[in-house]
């Protein structure tokens, strides 16, 4: 029986310093067949060279990363679709491990967990700490491996959003009527703060956006940005046997949630 041909959509804009690692985990997948096609946004740096060596299915798409993704989509001819951010690194089985739940489940869509890679630093460390307590957590999650029917019939990403796409991507998914499932491999993230000051910087931006995802999606929107999960409850030996990150998440929340509210709250001023 003939597998079904998997379209891999990687957005980029000056990534050179971990495109490489992520197209080669791509390549490096035990599934076949694959094809890439990379969507980048008029990238200054090495990014789309070292493209070059992985796929000829090299686009220039903008002016932000749905945008980039929404374009991939349109020229991928697979019959599932796979949106990669370009500093993510893949395990080696999990584009089969989504065929195979997808076709076994009759399912639409596979919700992928992703966890920090190591050795970046304290707060990278955190990060991983709070990540991984998201292992089953229905709130914080979205698909990112789905059908290229339900991407048209969903009408793609909102190209409106920069930051929060994904998880309104995921609530339009869910309310057309889309099926999901999680597979047990994950993807590791290398592009982690790594200081106060980048958390900071990220989730003051972040918030702005939440402004008009809560407008989107009200309820789920406030639910997703109270900062207690009850998760961390179902993790709490993680938290217990890492004293000093659980004590950083504390503080990384702190950030975190200060400087997001401030971005929330600056949008809602000016759209007054």
């Amino acid at each position: 029986m003939k597998k079904p041909l998997v379209s891999v959509i990687v957005p980029s804009l000056n990534c050179a310093s971990t495109i490489e690692k992520c197209l080669e985990s791509i390549k490096n997948q035990s599934y076949k067949p694959i094809e890439i096609l990379v969507v980048d946004n008029n990238s200054d740096d090495a990014t789309v060279k070292i493209a070059r060596g992985y796929t000829k299915r090299i686009y220039t798409a903008g002016p932000e990363r749905a945008a980039q993704v929404n374009f991939g989509c349109s020229k991928a001819r697979g019959k599932y679709l796979y949106r990669v951010d370009s500093d993510f690194i893949l395990g080696p089985s999990i584009i089969s491990e989504c065929v195979d739940l997808c076709e076994r489940e009759k399912l639409d869509g596979v919700a992928i967990h992703n966890t920090s890679a190591p050795n970046l630093g304290f707060w990278a460390e955190v990060r991983r700490l709070e990540r991984n307590s998201y292992t089953d957590d229905d709130l914080i999650v979205a698909v990112r491996f789905f059908t290229k029917k339900s991407w048209e019939i969903v009408g793609g990403f909102d190209e409106t959003l920069y930051g929060p796409e994904d998880y309104d991507f995921h609530n339009r998914f869910e309310e057309a009527g889309f099926a999901w499932g999680r597979i047990g491999s994950w993807e590791v993230h290398l592009g982690e703060p790594r200081s106060l000051r980048d958390v900071w910087r990220k989730h003051y931006f972040y918030g702005k956006q939440m402004y008009y995802y809560v407008k989107k999606h009200p309820k789920r929107g406030r639910q997703q940005l109270w900062p207690f999960r009850i998760s961390f409850i179902r993790h709490w030996k993680s938290f217990v046997t890492h004293p000093a990150l659980a004590a950083g998440l504390i503080i990384y929340w702190l950030v975190k949630f200060t400087s997001g509210g401030l971005g929330y709250v600056s949008e809602a001023y000016i759209r007054k």
